[in-house]
């Protein structure tokens, strides 16, 4: 799924909605101690009230919420032959018709989520199933043609999950008795604003649906939790977003050295954003060694050969075969995603304006040198101009 598609389906949970139909809701209350389950509930979705439809709504849109490789992952499914393999489950939990088997095969994922693992707060697991469907085209007014005349129609189930939190004390004013009140609430409130963990599936993209993947959207950005993609989902092992341009910095400087100029550092995220732009509509692009000794030599790097960069991606990921997610390589390319942070000074640029700035030597001391095109105003203060290189601007 790119981006696009997860917000496709993430607007769609909204009442009243005719391209989102939920069908069943079950929640299980399971509590920290023991691991048990204290109750389980089912219900036909649409039979809520609609603020408790609201409630779940919201808490559903943010497993849908953030960045893809950062708190979003599409994960491919193990092919290992598991007994009790989850993708098996969610796909026969979908496919069945009767509400107790489908309470059933989730009832078997609730216990995968908490064998050999303790939480430190009571949980509770929310599962829906129902249909997303998207139109084939859109509306059109001459022919009075709509969008939902002609749907995609695509099944799914979403879980999430949720710890819950004991009520805070408080002071209230009783009106009847005309006195104040010290408040005691002994029932756990269900934090649905913050979920701990959550999944899709299966996963979409475009127009189909993919039973060999699997949305998994984790409680913190680039904190995936290992145990539960593994263990749980039964899904393969995979880089964060922030892991991803680490590995490549690393490949970089086992390549060039630890020193770069910020002007080829500012050609290499050039490049590779053009290569991004290039195929905007296509699956997200991918660097392997090759495409890394291109985008280096193009930048200006000097001495860059392919041997060395496929001994670095040997060296630092062990897989010369390994790619790269382009778009976890380049910062944010028109805001200013860069930070420059030093004792004097916090600077922020963006990555198509780090070229002008630079590290400089003056009288035996390390500078920044920013070149800029109007004159700096300082609280209010035009700065006046000092004249104080004698020597290049690009001296390092």
């Amino acid at each position: 799924m790119n981006k696009k598609d997860v917000a496709n389906i993430r607007k769609q949970f909204k009442l009243n909605n005719e391209l989102l139909k939920i069908t069943d809701i079950f929640n299980v209350y399971v509590q920290k101690e023991s691991s048990d389950i204290y109750h389980q509930e089912s219900q036909s979705f649409p039979l809520l009230d609609d603020e408790h439809q609201e409630l779940f709504m919201s808490n559903f849109k943010k497993i849908l919420t953030g960045q893809l490789d950062s708190k979003l992952f599409e994960l491919k499914f193990q092919q290992e032959a598991i007994e009790d393999h989850t993708q098996h489950i969610l796909y026969n939990g979908l496919q069945s018709a009767d509400v107790e088997e489908w309470k059933e095969h989730m009832l078997q994922l609730v216990a995968k989520m908490f064998k050999d693992v303790e939480y430190k707060h009571d949980v509770v697991v929310t599962f829906i199933r129902g249909s997303y469907y998207k139109p084939t085209k859109a509306s059109n007014e001459e022919t009075e043609h709509q969008a939902t005349d002609e749907v995609y129609t695509h099944p799914f189930a979403l879980c999430s999950i949720n710890k819950t939190e004991e009520p805070q004390k408080s002071l209230v004013f009783d009106y009847v008795e005309k006195e104040f009140k010290y408040n005691v609430v002994v029932d756990p409130i269900i934090n649905l604003a913050a979920p701990m963990a959550g999944f899709v599936f299966p996963c979409f993209t475009e127009n189909s649906a993919d039973v060999n993947r699997i949305l998994y959207s984790s409680g913190k950005a680039n904190e995936p939790d290992a145990h539960f993609v593994e263990e749980v989902l039964n899904a393969e092992t995979f880089l964060t977003a922030q892991e991803d341009k680490a590995v490549f910095e690393e490949i970089v400087k086992d390549v060039v050295g630890e020193q770069f100029n910020t002007r080829t550092l500012s050609n290499v995220y050039e490049e590779i954003q053009k290569v991004m732009e290039e195929n905007e509509e296509e699956d997200i692009p991918k660097l392997d060694y090759k495409d890394v000794e291109r985008v280096l030599k193009v930048s200006g790097v000097e001495d860059v050969n392919l041997d060395k960069v496929e001994m670095a991606y040997k060296k630092v990921i062990d897989d010369e075969k390994y790619e790269l997610k382009a778009n976890n390589i380049v910062p944010s390319y028109n805001s200013k995603s860069i930070k420059i942070n030093t004792k004097v000074a916090n600077i922020s640029v963006s990555p198509q304006d780090l070229k002008y700035v630079k590290q400089v030597n003056y009288n035996g001391k390390r500078c920044l040198l920013i070149e800029i095109d109007e004159d700096a105003v300082i609280e209010g203060f035009t700065m006046a101009p000092e004249t104080l290189l004698s020597a290049g601007p690009d001296q390092e």
